[in-house]
């Protein structure tokens, strides 16, 4: 038997041998029963369908699933009662799990009174569908106020109040609509605002008209501006500031001419004559004055 018909004898010796074992491997570990480990798990509530920004939870809008007890969910409830009844300050997708930071307290009631932050203030501005930004001014995005005031023979336009919430658009306040790029038209948008910014823009939409600049939301830096106005708008397109016009002056009449007039002919003296007598004789002499 020469070389080579040994090798391939040894080869498959091998083979064989390697198959014989993992088959025999193959049939004990599927002869091994499967152990179901149990995790130990609470339960919380979480909505049964989406709820939107402002409605009242009922038990139906509620169900129970399990949770690992492993990874708590801070603020989850684990009663159904415990979170009917109260309203909805955050929108709530199906499935979500409800927690206490997403609810209005007990006694405060739905609507939109209590998605409104302690010390701020909601305002309700008139828009049009250009003011609005073509409708994508929608709950939850954040906008810049500028109001353009007329004056006398001017302008001014400002930005009042900068990075404000828009808190309704148009008369529904489903937040579920701002998820979406679809443009809502909205005849007037609800922001949240401070006292005094509720302030100016209520002076400015009764001076003036009011429009909205829609911004990134995670730009959060203050809108600083100086302000135009007409006449500055104008002057800096005409390439030239703005000057003055200086009044005319009146051209004064040329001052008359002076001509001398020749000189007068010398006034010849009066001549008198007087008669003296002296000692009876009698003379005349003449006198020049």
């Amino acid at each position: 038997m020469d070389r080579g018909t040994r090798t391939l004898i040894v080869v498959a010796v091998a083979v064989a041998t390697a198959s014989a074992a993992s088959a025999s491997v193959y049939r004990a570990v599927r002869r091994i029963p499967v152990r179901e480990v149990e995790v130990a798990h609470t339960h919380v509530v979480v909505a049964a369908r989406p709820l939107a920004l402002g409605s009242r939870i009922t038990a139906s809008d509620l169900k129970l699933v399990g949770w690992p007890s492993t990874s708590p969910l801070e603020g989850a409830f684990t009663r159904v009662d415990e979170a009917a009844g109260r309203g909805v300050i955050m929108a709530v997708a199906a499935n979500e799990p409800i927690t206490d930071a997403k609810l209005a307290p007990r006694d405060a009631g739905a609507g939109l009174s209590p998605t409104i932050p302690a010390g701020m203030r909601a305002i309700s501005v008139k828009v049009n569908e250009v003011i609005g930004v073509a409708g994508f001014v929608v709950p939850g995005t954040h906008v810049d106020v500028v109001a353009t005031v007329r004056r006398t023979n001017d302008a001014v336009s400002r930005v009042l109040v900068s990075n404000v919430q828009v808190l309704t658009a148009g008369t529904r306040y489903d937040q579920e609509r701002a998820k979406d790029a679809k443009p809502i038209p909205s005849t007037v948008v609800t922001l949240v605002v401070s006292p005094e910014q509720a302030e100016r823009i209520a002076l400015a939409s009764s001076e003036g008209q009011l429009t909205l600049m829609l911004r990134n939301p995670l730009d959060v830096a203050e809108t600083e501006t100086a302000g135009t106005s007409l006449t500055r708008l104008v002057d800096e397109r005409l390439g030239h500031a703005a000057t003055t016009p200086t009044p005319a002056v009146p051209k004064r009449a040329p001052a008359p001419k002076v001509v001398e007039a020749p000189p007068a002919a010398p006034v010849a003296a009066p001549v008198y004559r007087i008669e003296a007598i002296r000692a009876g004789k009698r003379t005349e002499e003449t006198l020049k004055w």
